[in-house]
């Protein structure tokens, strides 16, 4: 009988930790705001500790200054995130001094957008500066910690040779944020979130800077498919010798490996994908509390509140009064 020569569909390869990475990697628009200002002019940023800040200049000129004192000049087309967020200002010279955000008037484009504009009738408005900002919760699933490895600011300038597909996206907020068409308000904001993830994922692509050692560890293709498989089956009743034959290493070798490229112990991984899958889906998916407990291996919701508590510092019901709305 003549063998098949079918070919048979082979198995796609396993992805490595950076890949989980970026396929967990959420960005949740928060606020955004268009603002026009003449110079003169200084804008301090900074309530929103945790969030990320993203900052396009649509036209005119801007100088950020970071909590480091480092100034980076802005024009045109220019666009930058910076990860982390906190103190910074947005000002038209060096000199200049930033006025808090909450100081200007701002009047509502839609839901999550607002108008700011300080800009005197007597001066040419050739001149103004015009500046789509947005914060943002951002989410890297149980790998949230190489956000503090991230630099303070993230400009896109440096990826554009690499990454040439983000300048049709830049030109395309430029235009909305001058023209102010119908609808806008949430181009921009969509834009602004693909821009932002378009960032991390070049700095990731491109080796992470001083995190290399940290990246090319995760890298490693064994262990690479223990993290495919927790993020697969994060509801299993994991343990140790289970994940390290997921490697196919001894538990010492495994349980050491890992705390050294995560910088936690595999179960403690386990336990904040988990609390993190849960934030998602009661704060962002509405699922009720006792759903995602038993999705996640739960025997009882107060098993999963008890942990979800000790992770996050709240219970698992504040997840849901912190909801900021769609994500990408």
């Amino acid at each position: 009988m003549p063998l098949s020569t079918a070919r048979q569909p082979s198995a796609p390869p396993p992805r490595d930790g950076v890949s989980e990475l970026l396929l967990g990697m959420r960005l949740y628009g928060v606020r955004y705001r268009r603002m026009q200002f003449a110079p003169p002019f200084g804008i301090r940023f900074g309530g929103d500790e945790g969030r990320a800040q993203f900052h396009f200049v649509a036209c005119g000129t801007a100088i950020l200054r970071g909590q480091t004192g480092i100034l980076h000049e802005l024009h045109a087309g220019d666009a930058v995130l910076l990860p982390r967020g906190g103190v910074h200002d947005l000002v038209s010279d060096a000199d200049g001094q930033g006025l808090d955000l909450g100081g200007f008037d701002e009047a509502a484009l839609c839901e999550t957008v607002g108008s700011i504009k300080s800009c005197p009738a007597d001066t040419c408005r050739s001149k103004d500066t015009v500046i789509f900002s947005g914060c943002m919760e951002f989410d890297l699933g149980a790998m949230h910690p190489l956000i503090g490895l991230m630099p303070e600011v993230m400009l896109v300038g440096t990826l554009l040779d690499r990454y040439p597909e983000i300048l049709p996206m830049l030109e395309a907020m430029e235009r909305e944020a001058r023209t102010e068409r119908a609808g806008f308000a949430g181009i921009l904001a969509r834009l602004a979130d693909v821009v932002s993830a378009f960032i991390v994922r070049g700095w990731v692509e491109c080796g992470c800077g001083d995190a290399r050692g940290w990246v090319e560890a995760l890298r490693d293709p064994r262990l690479g498919r223990v993290i495919a498989a927790l993020h697969r089956d994060p509801g299993r009743d994991w343990t140790v010798a289970q994940l390290a034959a997921e490697m196919g290493s001894s538990r010492s070798v495994f349980a050491e490996r890992f705390l050294a490229v995560t910088g936690m112990t595999p179960l403690q991984y386990v336990t904040e994908l988990r609390m993190r899958l849960a934030a998602q889906w009661i704060g962002r998916e509405n699922m009720p509390i006792e759903t995602a407990a038993y999705r996640l291996g739960y025997g009882s919701q107060a098993a999963f509140s008890r942990a979800f508590k000790r992770v996050t510092g709240q219970p698992p019901g504040a997840a849901r009064n912190r909801s900021p709305g769609p994500s990408i």
